[in-house]
């Protein structure tokens, strides 16, 4: 979706600078060919340095504010951004307003405190879609499925080290990619080892730490949750990246 909103805003910029005058006007303003009090006028503009610039410029700016307001208006009348949850069950959400990330957290037990970093949306893939009448051999179409990295802390206490697992959130389930053991104190090697991809385990291995972060909350109904979060975060974040442009050009 801010693809095409972006596309469409730069072709809307592209047309506007066609629209603008073929000839070349001198000093940026085409005066009227009378010889009366119209010469005055006209040599007022020749004598100051500045008034071409000024002149051959706010053409472009008025079309740059004019498609920015637009634009500002149009998605902040098409569905809106919303209000963002603070909460989703056990955890917390703090939200970095002009940043691509947030973060939850939440406790288990007595002794377990839980972070969640969680990215944007920062990738996608496509997936084949089957027709509607769930024809296996007719597949027209694919389905874009976007994706969000989450980095799951659990630590018991900070003379503990903490478990980490790095997962890919898709918009219906949650997936394992990465566990390993950070090290407090221990300097950070240029390329540690991270352990063996997750879904190279053994499968009963692989359900237990699956089951392990469910107890936790870290399930397939985050993952949506999640999905809905930055959705609607990055509306928010375009919304106000537009009006930062457009301030900066109105000064």
């Amino acid at each position: 979706m801010p693809q095409m909103i972006m596309a469409r805003f730069i072709g809307a910029v592209r047309r506007a600078i066609h629209l603008l005058p073929s000839k070349t006007l001198s000093y940026g303003l085409l005066l009227p060919s009378f010889q009366s009090h119209n010469a005055t006028l006209k040599f007022r503009f020749q004598t100051r340095p500045y008034s071409s610039y000024e002149i051959l410029k706010s053409p472009f700016d008025s079309n740059v504010l004019r498609i920015l307001r637009n634009e500002i208006e149009y998605l902040s009348e098409d569905g809106p951004p919303t209000e963002p949850s603070r909460k989703f069950n056990s955890f917390t959400v703090e939200d970095h307003p002009g940043q691509q990330w947030v973060t939850m957290r939440s406790k288990f037990g007595e002794k377990e405190d839980i972070k969640i970093d969680v990215t944007m949306f920062d990738g996608c893939i496509f997936v084949p879609k089957l027709d509607d009448e769930c024809n296996e051999n007719a597949l027209t179409r694919e389905e874009l499925r976007p994706h969000i990295s989450l980095l799951v802390d659990i630590s018991k206490g900070e003379d503990f080290d903490m478990l980490e697992f790095v997962c890919s959130a898709w918009p219906d389930c949650l997936e394992i990619q990465k566990v390993f053991i950070y090290r407090r104190g221990q300097l950070l090697l240029p390329r540690p080892w991270l352990g063996p991809s997750f879904k190279s385990l053994d499968d009963n291995l692989q359900n237990a730490l699956r089951e392990f972060l469910e107890a936790r909350g870290v399930t397939d109904e985050l993952s949506v949750f999640l999905h809905e979060y930055m959705m609607n975060k990055d509306r928010t974040e375009l919304i106000q990246w537009l009006r930062n442009v457009r301030s900066f050009v109105e000064k």
